[in-house]
């Protein structure tokens, strides 16, 4: 698994990643549906999550975060 922070979160249930260690890369995209162990709604900027990567379904040529899971609680207030 990979580590990460989460970056951004959007309502309309999808958020990006910060990859730790991926200087340049990007964000990773993942979608509420994504999330194990807690609700999307629970997620907090700023947290740390775990990971897989998997091609993205709609562009195999970009990857996506599944499987993620939350590692920490704190929601960096």
């Amino acid at each position: 698994m990979t580590m990460g922070t989460i970056a951004s979160l959007r309502d309309k249930g999808f958020g990006f990643i910060l990859v730790d260690g991926a200087s340049g890369r990007g964000d990773l995209f993942f979608h509420s549906t994504a999330v194990l162990g807690t609700s999307f709604d629970q997620l907090r900027e700023g947290q740390r999550v775990s990971f897989d990567e998997e091609p993205d379904t709609r562009d195999p040529s970009r990857r996506r975060a599944v499987n993620v899971t939350l590692v920490d609680s704190d929601d960096g207030a």
